[in-house]
């Protein structure tokens, strides 16, 4: 994932089961198609060259059983280790909070939910009768990715919708390549698994 064109979009299918979204970019061109396994003890996400599904490019699995700590190690086609990406427990609960590593295992960045309130307000109103599935237009969480001196990277939005889950991905600040990929690759898993909130 290479010379990318920001924003990017992030769009969740609503006609199956699976945890299924596409990636485009600024100009609409098809970057990846995202597919997570149904009915696995352990997350198995595998990130093809688009819906065709006919090339594998990466893939995303969790190291343990649903877990508050879980880590998500990123692989290419090949097997070959990238990074990963992992659940700060606890903190998580009030305030979404990964780190993401590569693959020497040293913390290469921090993605944490900018307001912990829209969780809070969106777990409250979501319960009401008929109200609570409006929600997904007015209470939309963001998460900023900063590196190891704080200096913000990319900004990642939840954009208001109703049966469609839509993200946008912005660039703030450039970063290497690699690098780049990582935390791209980071952050479609961290969309898995926060995309129910907002």
């Amino acid at each position: 994932m290479q010379n990318l064109q920001y924003p990017l979009f992030l769009k969740f299918k609503i006609t199956t089961l699976a945890g299924d979204f596409t990636i485009t970019d600024r100009n609409e061109n098809s970057l990846a198609y995202v597919r997570q396994k149904l009915f696995k003890l352990k997350e198995d996400v595998v990130v093809f060259n688009d819906e065709s599904r006919s090339q594998e490019n990466f893939r995303i699995k969790a190291n343990q059983w649903i877990d508050f700590n879980a880590s998500y190690a990123i692989t290419d086609s090949f097997g070959k280790n990238i990074g990963k990406i992992a659940r700060k427990g606890m903190r998580s609960i009030w305030k979404a909070t990964y780190n993401i590593f590569d693959q020497n295992e040293n913390q290469k960045y921090k993605v944490q939910e900018e307001n912990a309130w829209v969780k809070v307000l969106d777990g409250m109103v979501g319960e009401i009768p008929i109200i609570g599935i409006f929600t997904g237009y007015f209470l939309n969480p963001s998460y900023i990715v900063h590196d190891n001196n704080g200096k913000e990277i990319y900004r990642l939005k939840k954009m208001p919708s109703f049966f469609g889950r839509k993200f946008q991905l912005d660039q703030i600040n450039d970063i290497p390549d690699h690098e780049e990929t990582l935390v791209v690759l980071s952050l479609m898993m961290m969309v898995l698994l926060e995309r129910a909130t907002g």
